[in-house]
């Protein structure tokens, strides 16, 4: 009990001191909801775990559901010091008196969650930071997990670091955060997974049109490439369309 209580004092006091600076471990945590129960996951999130995650030292960073929501799912980012304290806060969570009953109360007619999906990610040395992730409930944003041959991951961030970040901003792109996947998980050494945001769908269209178009980008693409062949396996880009939810914070 008094472990538990001194931890529980611990996360506390990070909730109160934790700058973005502090934050070195990133959580994208994926849920899919059953059948009818996204909302009342949605209000469990808005009413409750928010703020408890908050109250264990947990940074919300951005909530979202994707634009088209077949799945009913529900992406949200944390960010922690260190995987030791996630780990200290996510104990102190799942022991509070207040989720437990949030929870019970919740799942009266049914459990809301049909599987979690969660991955470790580390922000690259070209990201931006990650003070950038604000939720804007009228931008459109976008996840784009790029997967590499073997080996090439390095040539990615270079050809990303030294052309296509700068490329999308003179299109119009919004660069959010760019990440890798932390040690010890399937795709560490070929994966890199990003963020953008744009004012609507036909922005993004013409955006990335242009991008493509231009001759700086087709000159970096195939530079990168004269050496070695492809960088990206063959549909090695996954995209995903992603909204704002209403009770996303404004800023990490």
């Amino acid at each position: 009990m008094k472990l538990f209580l001194l931890i529980s004092c611990l996360t506390s006091v990070l909730a109160i001191t934790l700058t973005a600076e502090d934050l070195k471990i990133f959580e994208l945590r994926s849920y899919t909801a059953h059948e009818g129960k996204l909302e009342a996951l949605h209000q469990r999130f808005n009413n409750h775990t928010l703020g408890l995650f908050e109250k264990h030292g947990m940074t919300n960073v951005i909530y979202w559901v994707p634009r088209d929501n077949e799945a009913n799912q529900l992406i949200y980012l944390l960010g922690y010091p260190s995987r030791e304290a996630r780990a200290s806060s996510w104990n102190a969570f799942r022991g509070d008196e207040s989720w437990k009953a949030a929870y019970k109360a919740s799942t009266q007619q049914g459990k809301l969650v049909e599987s979690i999906d969660s991955i470790f990610l580390q922000l690259t040395d070209y990201s931006p930071s990650i003070l950038t992730l604000k939720a804007d409930s009228s931008r459109l944003y976008e996840m784009r997990r790029y997967t590499t041959n073997s080996g090439k991951l390095k040539k990615l961030d270079a050809r990303f670091r030294d052309h296509t970040v700068k490329l999308f901003t003179k299109h119009g792109i919004t660069n959010l955060p760019y990440f890798h996947l932390t040690e010890g998980q399937d795709g560490q050494n070929t994966t890199l997974l990003y963020f953008l945001s744009f004012e609507n769908e036909e922005s993004r269209n013409a955006s990335f049109e242009a991008f493509s178009k231009d001759q700086d980008w087709v000159d970096a693409k195939n530079a990168s490439q004269s050496d070695g062949g492809p960088i990206l396996i063959k549909k090695g880009v996954a995209s995903t369309l992603l909204k704002a939810t209403h009770y996303s914070p404004t800023s990490p």
